[in-house]
This record gives C-alpha cells, sequence and structure tokens, in this order.
C-alpha cells in the first residue's frame, strides 16, 4: 500500500533542517504556466501561426538578448531598486554587478531566488522573447540587436580592461 505524505512531510524529507519556499516555487511555477497558456491560448485567436523553424541569425540574437536581459534584472546595480523589497545589498560581485542576499520568506523568498538568478531568468525572458518573435518578430529583432549590441560592447569593455591589466 502506498503511503501518502503530506506536503509538511514532503518539504521535511526534501530539505531536513532547511525551509524552501517550496509552496511559493510551485506558485511562480504556476504563474509562469498560465502565462504560457494564456499568450498562446492568445496567439491561437489571433491567428497567429508558429514558424515552421526559427532562423538561426533570430536565435543567436534572442540567446544574446535573453542573457542580457537576464543580467541586467538579477545583477546590475541600476534594477536594484526592483529586487530590494526581496534583498539585502551586500556589495559588488563584479564589474557593474551587485551581491545580494534574498531576504524572507515564502513568496518574498521565492520571488527574490527568482530576481536573482540570471539562470533562472533566462526561461522566461527568453520565453518571453519568443513570443514577442511569434507576434512581432521584426520589433523583435530590432531590440534584441540593441542588446546584443550592448552584450558585443561589455564584451570589449571587459577585453580592453583585461589588456590594460596585464
Amino acid at each position: 500500500m502506498a503511503t501518502t505524505l503530506s506536503p509538511r512531510a514532503i518539504r521535511r524529507r526534501y530539505a531536513g533542517d532547511a525551509n524552501p519556499p517550496l509552496g511559493s516555487f510551485l506558485a511562480l511555477m504556476s504563474v509562469y504556466g498560465a502565462s504560457v497558456t494564456g499568450a498562446t491560448l492568445f496567439a491561437r485567436s489571433r491567428g497567429a501561426r508558429l514558424p515552421e523553424r526559427v532562423d538561426l541569425r533570430d536565435l543567436a540574437l534572442m540567446s544574446v538578448a535573453t542573457f542580457r536581459i537576464a543580467r541586467l534584472i538579477a545583477k546590475d546595480p541600476v534594477s536594484s531598486p526592483f529586487r530590494a523589497p526581496f534583498t539585502h545589498f551586500e556589495g559588488q560581485s563584479g564589474e557593474a554587478e551587485v551581491k545580494e542576499e534574498v531576504i524572507g520568506h515564502g513568496p518574498q523568498k521565492a520571488i527574490g531566488e527568482l530576481v536573482t538568478c540570471p539562470f533562472c531568468l533566462g526561461q522566461w525572458v527568453g520565453t518571453a522573447m519568443f513570443f514577442g518573435y511569434l507576434f512581432h518578430p521584426r520589433a523583435t529583432r530590432y531590440a534584441a540587436s540593441a542588446l546584443t549590441a550592448i552584450s558585443a560592447a561589455d564584451a570589449l569593455q571587459f577585453g580592453y580592461d583585461a589588456l590594460q591589466s596585464s
């Protein structure tokens, strides 16, 4: 006979003494899923059709743009006011990047974990980029091109600094 575990027992078995906000993570995943479902239904109602394939140049642009937006949200000092309700400032972690500790419990902690993790944000941002590409490919390419240029400029700045240091 299978044993049914309560959510509290599952959390205790999973995390021991740690207290990860599993329920809040589940809520965030539900928001993501509902957003994708809603955008998909909206696309269908508007007659939008998926392209047969994504051109490799568009994929490259959107990949770099996704990287840049995720880092901007998660690490850039200028976006720290958006992260401040969920984090505590600890200092600089690199060139033009901040180090922050996630604070709180439940939803506050779960959102903090999301908005400070460029890898986590990549899923959300990449999905948004592809829906942008579906609805407005030219505008999405244009925005992605600007973000790709910014990323290239950042890489050149790091390269220049490395040359100056050597």
